[in-house]
């Protein structure tokens, strides 16, 4: 097998795990109903350590794609796109700081920027784009309470969930399924993967 048809594989076996991983959403107690977190952002962030930036981009558009054909949509979309942009958000700055800087240190820079791009990127695709979609006509102050008492908690949640995970997961598959050497406990000036 050659290394695009090898990369490939690894690519669609990961978007199908992502695809399994959203049906195990829950929500968080204190927070609105319709803020359900699923897993399914931890493969598509293996796959972008591994494989870099586009390849986490085109498992966060594999599954939600395979979703909606598999499952239906319940939102006219409006949810898979919102797992789509918020998913992406995450994961691009995340594995571009890490393409950049393959250490640990790399890692943790480029999840915590990540998170904050998440945070960021929800606030406004929610607030212009995602609920007026979805026919929720919010005044001022209600998004304010809505941002602040329920995406900040939920995507600060999330996204220290998928982080916790890829970087606990990623050192174990590294070296089989992505063939790289995992760094992590070695000197920063080595540059090699986490």
């Amino acid at each position: 097998m050659n290394k695009n048809t090898n990369k490939m594989v690894k690519i669609s076996l990961l978007s199908a795990i992502a695809l399994i991983l959203m049906y195990f959403d829950f929500p968080i107690p204190f927070l609105p109903a319709w803020l359900k977190i699923d897993l399914s952002d931890v493969p598509a962030l293996l796959g972008a350590f591994g494989f870099g930036p586009l390849a986490g981009v085109l498992i966060e558009l594999i599954k939600n794609i395979l979703i909606v054909l598999v499952k239906g949509t319940q939102t006219g979309l409006v949810g898979e796109t919102a797992n789509f942009i918020i998913g992406v958000a995450l994961i691009l700055p995340a594995s571009f700081v890490y393409s950049r800087n393959k250490s640990k240190k790399g890692a943790i820079l480029g999840m915590v920027l990540g998170a904050v791009c998440m945070e960021v990127v929800a606030i406004i695709a929610n607030v212009y784009f995602l609920l007026p979609a979805y026919g929720m006509q919010m005044s001022s102050a209600e998004s304010m309470k809505y941002v602040i008492m329920g995406l900040l908690p939920f995507n600060g949640i999330k996204s220290i969930l998928v982080s916790v995970l890829t970087y606990a997961l990623y050192k174990r598959v590294s070296v089989s399924i992505f063939k790289a050497e995992p760094n992590f406990g070695s000197p920063e000036n080595k540059t090699k993967t986490i």
